[in-house]
């Protein structure tokens, strides 16, 4: 339809070449969350599931996010780090998962398997 220059290949070459870094950068995103600057890296921290009705996964830290999934009670589950957000029951912490899609619950749901997780 249109004519193409002899720049029109490189121009799509360049642009699928770009595509491709934004999508690794896009992917490696979660892994370099573990990373403090010095090339040292943060294990991720584990807990046990106490709900006795189970967990509720968010998309983010407040039961005003949207349920993702669940967990069933006594599950271990991967703890990336903590945040300040909504007060369940008197408790404002809440973890983010490292699970693959990175959901939040109520640090109230869980109990730490060890230290405390570095603060988000």
């Amino acid at each position: 339809m249109f004519p193409q220059s002899k720049s029109g290949k490189f121009g799509l070459f360049a642009l699928c070449v770009l595509s491709g870094v934004l999508a690794g950068t896009v992917m490696a995103g979660p892994a370099l969350a573990y990373d403090d600057g010095e090339g040292e890296t943060f294990a991720a921290h584990e807990g046990r599931v106490v709900a006795e009705e189970g967990l509720v996964l968010r998309a983010g830290p407040s039961t005003h996010y949207r349920a993702i999934g669940s967990e069933e009670y006594g599950t271990v589950v991967g703890i990336v780090c903590r945040v300040n957000g909504e007060s369940i029951e008197g408790n404002p912490v809440w973890y983010k998962l490292g699970d693959a899609s990175y959901a939040w619950s109520s640090a109230r749901d869980i109990v730490n398997d060890g230290e405390e997780p570095r603060w988000c």
